[in-house]
């Protein structure tokens, strides 16, 4: 890679995914000694102060613990446990809590799973999304809503493509919710990646990426990310890309490969 080239984005790295022989504060510290952002995923499991200790950026973490966005008693549990994150969000000083269509268990499965999604609960997810943004709007801390794919990882999950996030993110229309668009969730459920970039730019607040098949890092798959990268930055977007994948060998090699993906 040319040293002229540099990326036109914040580039972060998901500790949960690389380094996995290390214990997590160092994979934190490889990943932040390699010039890269982190972000994490359950934050009730980490030691919050050795994680702010590392001197990270972190750009990303899981901003509820239980709940969904439709049934009453799930959803007054989302907003309480995503009001409890907000906190440990700002000692991180983490500007994204992240969200999904309804709470995940033990290897991504939905813990309510749903097989047809109906009217009244478009209605209901999007009354909890105007709620979710009252309470961004109130701690001054933006919520976004990632899309998942219901073929390979989340089989169940509601409002799980990214056409279902963007329609959502953009009714509650709200600088306080935004989409978490993550492009291996959308290749596998969606393709047409660069034509989705572009319609749904003005409601991203984070980039997600892993390449398909295998969700290993850009260049191990079909995806042809410096493409991708490109239309991106043609959108004017700047913030966050986040390799949220797995190292197809050695860690170091995989963040090296994101960021040549990446840079323009």
């Amino acid at each position: 890679m040319s040293e002229r080239q540099v990326s036109p984005f914040q580039l972060a790295i998901c500790a949960e995914m690389v380094f996995q022989e290390l214990p997590f504060i160092e994979r934190v510290e490889r990943i932040h000694a390699a010039g890269f952002a982190v972000e994490i995923w359950d934050w009730t499991q980490k030691d919050i102060d050795s994680l702010v200790a590392t001197g990270a950026t972190f750009t990303s973490m899981t901003g509820y613990i239980e709940g969904n966005l439709l049934d009453d008693p799930q959803i007054e549990r989302l907003l309480s446990t995503a009001e409890q994150s907000i906190p440990v969000a700002k000692k991180l000083r983490c500007p994204s809590l992240n969200l999904h269509g309804t709470g995940l268990g033990e290897g991504g499965i939905p813990v309510a799973p749903v097989e047809n999604v109906t009217g009244a609960m478009w209605i209901k997810a999007y009354q909890t999304l105007c709620r979710i943004a009252e309470l961004g709007e109130k701690h001054q801390q933006i919520f976004v809503l990632e899309n998942l794919n219901t073929a390979v990882d989340h089989p169940g999950c509601p409002f799980a493509r990214a056409e279902d996030t963007l329609t959502l993110v953009a009714a509650v229309n709200s600088p306080w919710l935004k989409m978490n668009l993550d492009l291996y969730h959308a290749q596998i459920g969606e393709g047409n990646l660069i034509e989705l970039v572009q319609r749904a730019a003005p409601w991203i607040g984070e980039i997600q990426v892993a390449d398909v098949p295998g969700r290993k890092e850009p260049g191990t798959g079909e995806i042809f990310y410096p493409a991708v990268a490109r239309a991106l930055q043609a959108t004017g977007y700047r913030g966050v890309v986040g390799m949220e994948a797995w190292a197809s060998g050695d860690s170091e090699e995989a963040m090296s490969r994101f960021r040549q993906a990446f840079s323009l």
